[in-house]
Formats: structure tokens, C-alpha cells, sequence
């Protein structure tokens, strides 16, 4: 086959190093203009590179089945979503469950519980359990991502459903793999976060009730959301074992399970120093196992957005 002259000078040295999708961009943009749209191989391309920020909403909004696999009916469709926001929003003020100030993420909550049949009656109206709290975290971390506060609504609504639908039953069972991946990257720290009781405290909901929204930055976030939105919820595992690898160090050097579990719980307003390129040579190496390749290679497009610290030591001594 003749070589394509408009590829990248670069993307055979990029393979050598372990970026095969240099062209994902263009794959992306391919795989759209199809008629319908395939859903399974839009699915397996969110799984296997970072979506481009440009087509990032709308590769969710199909994934979620906001907007149906057939391009031409887009606009009617996306017409019919924005009525029905509308008339859901009149139907709240109307019976004074939320008024011209209520916040917009409050207003979403009521917005879903109304559409869900879940909507209290207003005497009973209290703070938000637990589930409502989950739903406001996420809320307020798409109201940073997504702008139109009708995409918003959707998102945040389609993204809780699908998840609790998809994954509900598997959530529980989550904790058990951290311990066990941990074990495989670091056992000494996992020994010291059993001794210091911390490992039981962990800030599991924060980590995999709420996908990580209001831990991570929504740079960074919305790259994990990526791999939930299109089928994967082991991915906020292997985030969760790469946060406790990279404050290894710090965490350590903590005696109290409520230190450790308040460090990591505050994850978002610390700053790194940005990883050296040997650092990510090495870790991108396809030496590494199957489950270690997939957290190194997700791993190195959040260390590119100076989130997570990095200890060089760490990254090669796990390999």
C-alpha cells in the first residue's frame, strides 16, 4: 500500500515510543461523517485515546444517546431536547420547587428527580442524602465542562443514568481491585495503609460514586469521563491506585488514617512539577503488563496537564 503523503513526518517515530494513534483526529473525524454513526467503534475509540476537546460533547452526547446514531435527525432531536428542558423547568417553577435564583445544579437535581418520579413533595424537602449529593458533584464539575446549560442538563442527567445502570452493581466491588492492582504496583504501600487503618477510609465515594468530580481538575476529569461515558468504570481504579502511587512519598510519611484520607481527598488544589521525558519513554514501554499499559499509557495525558506528582523512581521501580 502506498504510504498516505499526508501523514504525519513524526508518526513513525511516535509509534517507536508507543503513540500508535497519532492520527486519531482524523480517525475521529472519519468515523462522524459516517451515516449512521457506529456507536460500538465511536465506543472502542473513546476507550483508546483522549477525545479531541473540539468533538468532545458531541461523541457524548451520542454515546449517552442524547443524540441518536443518525446525523439527520440531530437537529430535530436536539430541538425536542431543549423543549422538553424548558417545559420541565416551567413545570418546577410552576410548582415552586425552584425559583429565579435557585443554582443551576440544584435546579438539574430537581430536574431529574421530577423525570425519574422521584421529586419529594415539598413539605418533605430536606438537605440532600447521599445519592443527591453524588448527583451534585458531578453537576457542578459538567457545568465547568459543558456551556449550553441544555447540553449540560443532558449530559449530567444520561452520564448518572448510565452510570448507575452500567456499573451500579459493580461499584461495590471496586475497592477490593484497588487493594488488589496495589498490591501488584506497591505492597509496601499498601501494608502501611493497612496498618494505619486508612485503606477502609479511603474517599471511595469521591473516587467511584462521583467519578472523581471535584478530585481532579475538569482537564484532567473529563479525560477520565471519557472512558466511563463509553463503557469502562475499571479506569477510576487505576486512577485511584496512580493518585496513591504518585503521593507515595507523602502518604508514607502519615501516621493517621484522617490525615491521609483529608490529603487525598484534596487532591485538586495541589500543583506538580511536570514529568521528564525519560520518565514517560519508560513508562510507555511495552514491557509492562496489560493492566499496567492501559494506566501508564492513560496516565501520561493527565501528567501532561501538571496534575499528579511525579517521582521518577516510582514510575521505573513499577516497571
Amino acid at each position: 500500500m502506498a504510504e498516505d503523503p499526508q501523514r504525519n513526518f513524526r508518526s513513525a517515530y511516535y509509534e517507536k515510543v508507543g503513540f500508535r494513534g497519532v492520527e486519531e483526529k482524523k480517525s475521529l473525524e472519519i468515523l462522524l461523517k459516517d451515516n449512521p454513526l457506529d456507536v460500538e467503534k465511536l465506543s472502542t475509540f473513546s476507550q483508546r485515546f483522549p477525545l479531541p476537546s473540539m468533538y468532545r460533547i458531541h461523541v457524548w452526547k451520542v454515546l449517552l444517546g442524547i443524540l441518536p446514531p443518525h446525523s439527520d435527525s440531530h437537529p430535530l432531536v436536539a430541538r425536542y431536547r431543549r423543549e422538553q428542558y424548558m417545559d420541565v423547568i416551567a413545570a418546577l417553577l410552576a410548582m415552586r420547587f425552584v425559583h429565579a435564583a435557585t443554582p443551576y445544579t440544584e435546579r438539574c437535581l430537581r430536574m431529574h428527580q421530577l423525570e425519574n418520579q422521584q421529586l419529594p413533595r415539598r413539605s418533605e424537602l430536606a438537605q440532600p442524602g447521599e445519592e443527591d449529593e453524588d448527583f451534585l458533584a458531578i453537576a457542578r464539575a459538567m457545568e465547568e465542562i459543558v456551556e449550553d446549560p441544555v447540553d449540560c442538563y443532558w449530559l449530567i442527567r444520561c452520564f448518572v443514568n448510565q452510570f448507575n445502570h452500567k456499573f451500579g452493581d459493580s461499584i461495590p466491588h471496586l475497592p477490593k481491585s484497588l487493594e488488589h492492582f496495589l498490591s501488584q504496583e506497591d505492597n509496601r504501600l499498601l501494608a502501611h495503609m493497612k496498618a494505619t487503618g486508612s485503606l477502609v477510609m479511603l474517599p471511595y465515594s469521591l473516587w467511584f460514586r462521583r467519578c472523581f468530580a471535584g478530585c481532579l481538575p475538569e482537564s484532567s476529569l473529563q479525560r477520565v469521563w471519557d472512558k466511563v461515558i463509553s463503557g469502562s468504570c475499571k479506569i477510576l481504579v487505576f486512577v485511584a491506585v496512580e493518585i496513591l502511587l504518585s503521593y507515595k512519598i507523602m502518604l508514607l510519611g502519615m501516621s493517621r488514617p484522617e490525615a491521609i484520607v483529608n490529603f487525598l481527598s484534596n487532591v485538586r488544589t495541589r500543583r506538580c512539577t511536570q514529568p521528564t521525558q525519560y520518565s514517560i519513554i519508560q513508562a510507555l514501554k511495552p514491557k509492562c503488563s496489560e493492566g499496567k499499559q492501559i494506566t501508564r499509557l492513560f496516565f501520561f495525558f493527565i501528567l501532561l496537564f501538571n496534575i499528579l506528582p511525579v517521582h521518577t523512581s516510582t514510575l521505573h521501580t513499577s516497571l
